[in-house]
């Protein structure tokens, strides 16, 4: 008789011979397009946002692991994603308590606390993003420098243009191809409409990222804000303002995508998607907040463990013993 030993361990099972240094560090290739344009546009304030918010985010994770006498792990690059997406979804404006704070939460809390890489079941920019939204909302949300048109500090300026003003001041103050070519005030990153979308499809090209997520998620937005529109386009917008403005493509491709925190399975991942965009809209359009992307989008990482038990794919069979 022969005795099978078979060791029981936590997945992943497989690996593609690609390490975590690697894919991070195509993340970071994949945002380029939208942080140049950001840092031209938005000048010095941006670089020192995004400096300030990568460096600050790798020595957070970095005091932690000498705290808790862990390996340091900082070279894999992933605080330095974390640090610097979530510089990317702020003002060149914010403040450095804001910032710091912000990547504190995001990587103390939202990552390693849940046990680090691939233990976190929320995406750590969001959980970070969500505390300074409710926070200090003056950032994120309608303020009175809007009535003067002093786009000068908040992250959403269409978004909010369209809560406060409706759909017709908003189709004159940002036209469509602007805010496809990112000729709006907002945050950083999330302003060049054209540059997320041709780092998603880098990401999705080179296998970092499944193509069913962001498809889904940015067939929900239209959908679901056609249907709003159709029913009364005099208070809400088309799917193209929503798209191309607030933290949409970003969420879309840098966000909603996170492997720890989105579904493996591919049904999973279309519903999980479709269902974080139309809940993002019924957000805009109904809720107290301009854009509803990092609340839909933590949401669907809360259910996401429900969601990719639908048709579960056996990655193997079992071993039998002779």
């Amino acid at each position: 008789m022969t005795n099978n030993k078979l060791t029981v361990s936590h997945a992943p099972f497989w690996h593609d011979g690609d390490s975590l240094f690697k894919m991070n560090l195509n993340i970071m290739i994949a945002t380029l397009p939208a942080v140049i344009f950001g840092i031209i546009q938005f000048g010095a304030p941006a670089v020192g946002v995004i400096a300030l918010s990568l460096s600050s985010a790798m020595l957070w994770e970095l005091i932690l692991n000498v705290v808790s006498k862990q390996k340091i792990s900082i070279g894999d690059l992933d605080a330095a994603v974390i640090g610097l997406v979530f510089g990317m979804m702020l003002p060149a404006t914010s403040p450095w308590w804001l910032v710091i704070t912000g990547t504190l939460v995001a990587v103390v809390i939202g990552k390693m606390i849940f046990g680090g890489i691939g233990a976190n079941p929320f995406n750590p920019v969001l959980i970070g993003m969500a505390f300074l939204m409710l926070s200090w909302k003056i950032f994120f949300n309608f303020d009175a420098a809007y009535v003067n048109y002093e786009f000068n500090f908040t992250a959403l300026a269409p978004l909010a243009a369209l809560k406060s003003q409706g759909v017709s001041a908003v189709a004159d103050l940002f036209p469509i191809s602007d805010l496809i070519m990112g000729k709006q005030v907002g945050a950083i990153g999330s302003t060049f409409g054209l540059g997320l979308i041709v780092g998603g499809i880098y990401l999705i090209l080179r296998g970092y990222i499944r193509w069913e997520i962001p498809v889904s998620f940015i067939v929900g937005i239209i959908v679901t804000a056609l249907a709003f529109s159709m029913a009364n386009p005099d208070t809400y917008a088309g799917p193209a303002i929503h798209l191309f403005s607030g933290y949409t493509l970003i969420g879309a491709f840098f966000l909603a995508t996170e492997n720890s925190s989105s579904p493996v399975n591919r049904l999973p991942m279309l519903i999980y998607g479709f269902c974080a965009a139309a809940m993002i809209i019924l957000m805009r359009n109904i809720g107290a907040y301009a854009d509803g992307t990092i609340l839909a989008i933590l949401l669907l990482n809360l259910v996401n463990p429900l969601i990719d038990k639908i048709r579960p794919k056996a990655l193997g069979k079992g071993a039998n013993n002779a």
